[in-house]
């Protein structure tokens, strides 16, 4: 993983947690009426929705809010419920309706769920989400790269004597993508250019779903059969185009990509659990995927190369696979006495991707012909632990456990050599050990203590990144006393990983703390703050100037992550809540200045910045005030501040906010 892929995700990790703290302004989750409901014919109904105008605006990069947050002007349908209950439990055609939206209405994200129910018939589930996906990539690549789609999700689960020793199971999901795209391509030659791409994409995805699972002499087996279909039908045009060097004087006259991809992959699934017994549980697990894969990259190009020269070139790429999946595994726990529990568990895994397919390029201005055949790989994976849990008081108790696992990489591949074409084979194993040993103590009732360490060594690492002499050391205090709950844990991981061609160590800190309070039934407090350390070094070898140059990538980052809350309630008549979130990565603690980013690109060392500082911060307010029994009246805002230190192309500020009414009838 690249050290700029690691920095995205721990981002967004860290993002996600803080955006989990704090939820989107609107809608509204004040209550609203009586529980109680009304009643009509045997049925009690309760039937709430919120509605009102989303407002934003929106001061610097558009394209990289939209990409982060999305919401924009218009009427909404914020929320809506509804509930149906059949008062005695018997009722004509269903016993419970459960109906909720959220964000429908032109929201960037929208969701709904429903479920119908007849108690010992049926019980029905749907669930369906859009998502608007917009991303226009880095401001560096001119605008060139884009994506602006729309995913529709939708989920179907029906299931049949729910309340019965045997159940049966029927499922469909279906998964739509479709919008346009921007990229680039290049044509490949000794005077390159880069020329825009457009993408009309359309993807698709079903699958079907059968199953049971019956309980008998205390054990219960469940036994799953699905089929998954889909498709990616994709075009990729372009067309008279000059190009983005306008000193290069290289044309496209044309430009055709279609890579239609189609595929399907029939499943099963098994689980047994048996835990009648308080001596032992046995829990055993089998899966089966057979993936197929047909599939066509049909590519035309057709350019002018100036002084002189002309390309006129065809590629194709066609053929299937098969890739079958294959997964079992046994967990066996022990219950020797109250005190002791061992559990071991025992698993394997084997992928394999095998087919006929070629690589064929032709060149109809030269004539010559390129062909190259399939390769085949496969990995089997075998894993053994052994977990000890053994508690001798109720104040303290002590786990330890060991891990083996044994992975085999096989793969064949063709290689030619002076025109001999030879098909070869080779194979690597890498086997880990992994001890773990931790305790647990609780002094006094509201305060509890865990701490572990676990030592891992790996003899043939597959990847210069991979874990290969590491230790993970961690704790975790909670103290939790009537209203009061405060916690705070921390992890450090460390890896070092030396190859024969490289080498790779990594550092991993992480800090966190959190608290509430229930100060009164109407006021409520609640923060958490967590700190990221990472920092890794490794080898890496590129070309400049057409000589390799040996280079070390140096990455750290620091991400603080923040987050305060509070909720006031004026009796049931008004609501307040307020928050603010924020998360910020320091880098290195030293101001990197673009000037001197720029300046390394020009040689040897253009990896000596990897450390890039930003902040991400977003203030919240809501307020709620009951103006009947059955309408409340709501308000929100919410402000985002994107910032980055080293390039400041993405950074903006957004007002968004709501107002709304809440109705219950």
């Amino acid at each position: 993983m690249t050290t700029t892929t690691n920095r995205t995700l721990l981002l967004i990790l860290a993002a996600s947690a803080a955006l989990t703290a704090q939820p989107t302004v609107a809608p509204t989750n004040a209550p609203l009426g009586t529980i109680r409901g009304e009643d009509m014919g045997g049925y009690n109904i309760t039937n709430t929705f919120e509605t009102g105008y989303r407002f934003r605006s929106v001061g610097g990069n558009l394209g990289k809010y939209r990409s982060d947050v999305n919401f924009g002007n218009g009427v909404r349908l914020l929320s809506g419920n509804l509930t149906v209950n059949s008062k005695d439990g018997h009722g004509k055609y269903f016993d419970e309706l459960l109906l909720s939206t959220q964000g429908l209405g032109n929201d960037p994200y929208e969701y709904s769920s429903l479920r119908v129910a007849k108690n010992k018939l049926y019980r029905y589930d749907m669930t369906w989400r859009l998502n608007d996906y917009f991303n226009p990539a880095l401001t560096i690549a001119a605008g060139q790269h884009f994506r602006n789609t729309t995913k529709t999700l939708q989920d179907h689960n029906l299931v049949l004597l729910p309340q019965s020793p045997f159940r049966v199971f029927l499922g469909y999901s279906h998964v739509d993508q479709d919008g346009t795209g921007l990229s680039t391509t290049s044509l490949s030659t000794s005077r390159n250019d880069e020329f825009g791409l457009f993408a009309d994409i359309r993807r698709r995805q079903d699958e079907y779903r059968i199953g049971f699972e019956v309980q008998a002499l205390g054990a219960k087996l469940s036994l799953f059969r699905a089929w998954e279909y889909f498709r990616d039908d994709t075009r990729q045009t372009s067309g008279p185009n000059q190009g983005l060097n306008p000193t290069d004087t290289n044309v496209l006259n044309g430009f055709r990509r279609d890579e239609p991809y189609h595929g399907s992959t029939a499943s099963w699934r098994a689980n047994l659990l048996y835990d009648k017994t308080k001596f032992f549980t046995v829990n055993g697990r089998f899966t089966y995927a057979g993936g197929r894969r047909n599939f066509i990259f049909d590519e035309s190009a057709q350019g002018i190369l100036r002084p002189g020269g002309t390309i006129n070139r065809q590629t194709l790429v066609f053929g299937n696979a098969r890739r079958p999946v294959t997964s079992g595994s046994l967990t066996v726990s022990v219950f020797p006495t109250s005190k002791l529990t061992v559990t071991n568990h025992t698993a394997v895994h084997s992928t394999r991707m095998d087919g006929d397919s070629s690589v064929r390029q032709f060149d109809n201005a030269t004539l010559s012909f390129t062909n190259l055949d399939f390769q085949y790989l496969g990995i089997r994976t075998f894993t053994n632990s052994t977990d000890v849990n053994y508690r001798p008081a109720k104040i303290f108790g002590v786990f330890a456990g060991y891990q083996f696992s044994d992975r085999r990489i096989r793969s064949v591949e063709q290689v030619t050599f002076f025109g001999e074409s030879e098909r070869k084979s080779f194979e690597q194993s890498n086997k880990l050990h992994a001890g773990r040993l931790g305790f647990r103590i609780q002094p006094i009732k509201p305060l509890s203590i865990i701490a572990d360490v676990e030592i891992g060594r790996t003899d043939r690492p597959i990847y210069p990144t991979s874990e290969k002499n590491y230790h993970a050391v961690g704790g975790r205090v909670q103290y939790k006393l009537r209203t009061v709950t405060l916690s705070a844990s921390t992890r450090a991981n460390y890896n070092t990983n030396s190859v024969s061609l490289a080498t790779y160590s990594a550092r991993s800190r992480t800090y966190s703390a959190d608290a509430s309070w229930a100060a009164r039934p109407w006021l409520n407090f609640d923060a958490s703050y967590s700190k990221l350390h990472l920092d890794t070094m490794g080898t890496i070898a590129y070309f400049f100037n057409s000589a390799q140059v040996n280079d070390l990538s140096r990455y750290i980052s620091n991400i603080h992550t923040g987050y305060f809350g509070a909720r006031i309630a004026i009796r049931s008549r008004a609501e307040l809540t307020v928050g603010y979130s924020r998360v910020q990565d320091t880098g290195d603690g030293v101001m990197a200045s673009p000037s001197n980013f720029y300046e390394s690109l020009t040689g040897p060392g253009l990896l000596g910045y990897q450390s890039y500082p930003l902040s991400f911060g977003s203030p919240l307010a809501k307020f709620s005030i009951r103006m009947h029994k059955q309408i409340r009246w709501n308000a929100g805002y919410q402000h985002y501040n994107y910032s980055e230190d080293l390039f400041r192309f993405q950074n903006y500020r957004a007002h968004t906010g709501y107002t709304s009414l809440s109705w219950m009838f």
